[in-house]
């Protein structure tokens, strides 16, 4: 059930702690959810099993954290595999993982390594990229992650690698608002100034989230809600691409479903917002 093309769509990511009240009544005042792939990929049980009775009502997206898509030798053995067999079970409407990588030689460092922004990285995503979308059989969306180191060797911008890779490789950009933001403050330079580079065409999901202040940097723990300038930046982002699926994404310290419930209210109403003031100017 595709979603682009249709205002204020705003998800949340399905966790285990709100299953009693997602199976429950009333409807929650979400659009859709989504899933976490290597929770349910080797799931026979109950996870599983909520998974598939929430997509009978709702949209399900799959977002990943182990494709590893920059790393040199491509995705792990059986990886690719096991992510097909659960995509062809759940049907979701798009799916994502981050533009990074996550080890090497078959190991899993379980973190989101920023690439250097050259050609040569571009080059070897795209590859990576064409592996993937061909056992998939679908256009999957790659996410900017948030950093805390550069490198010497990088030849452009993040925004320009990330349009590149996109470009080059012909997969979509789950473009993640807050992870702008933090990159911005730890490197210097204008979260405002990325974000309008990114052509709206290229984006199939937006997300926000929430970060800490470690003070001499900012670190992206999706254990809050967003700040207020996150949700400034997402007024300006969804100016331009106002049909773009919206994640709230929440993983530590998870909120009652009550509150995260409101963040995804509130993110929808400032859509509603910035479109009527569009209309109005």
């Amino acid at each position: 059930m595709p979603l682009q093309g249709r205002e204020g769509f705003v998800g949340v990511g399905l966790r285990s702690a709100h299953f009693p009240r997602l199976l429950s009544r009333p409807r929650p005042r979400v659009q859709w959810f989504e899933a976490l792939s290597e929770n349910y990929m080797d799931s026979e049980g109950r996870p599983l099993e909520v998974l598939l009775k929430i997509r009978e009502d709702f949209p399900i997206a799959l977002h990943g954290v182990s494709l590893s898509i920059g790393g040199v030798e491509g995705p792990r053995p059986g990886y690719l595999e096991r992510l097909k067999r659960l995509v062809d079970r759940v049907r979701p409407f798009l799916v994502t993982d981050h533009l990074c990588f996550t080890g090497a030689h078959a190991s899993n460092v379980h973190d989101l390594l920023p690439l250097p922004y050259t050609e040569e990285a571009v080059a070897t995503v795209a590859r990576n990229v064409a592996r993937v979308q061909e056992a998939l059989g679908r256009t999957i969306a790659l996410e900017n992650v948030s950093s805390y180191l550069s490198y010497r060797e990088s030849e452009m911008p993040e925004w320009e690698f990330l349009n590149a890779v996109a470009r080059r490789s012909g997969c979509k950009i789950l473009l993640d608002v807050n992870n702008v933001y933090v990159s911005a403050r730890n490197h210097g330079f204008e979260p405002e100034v990325y974000v309008d580079a990114i052509p709206a065409a290229l984006v199939a999901q937006l997300h926000l989230g929430g970060y800490s202040d470690m003070g001499a940097f900012l670190f992206d723990t999706h254990s809050r809600a967003p700040t207020e300038p996150v949700w400034e930046l997402y007024r300006r982002t969804i100016r331009r691409m106002p049909e773009t699926p919206v994640l709230i994404e929440w993983d530590e310290d998870l909120p009652g479903w009550e509150a995260l419930e409101a963040q995804a209210v509130r993110a929808s109403e400032v859509l509603c917002q910035e479109l009527g003031a569009g209309h109005a100017a």
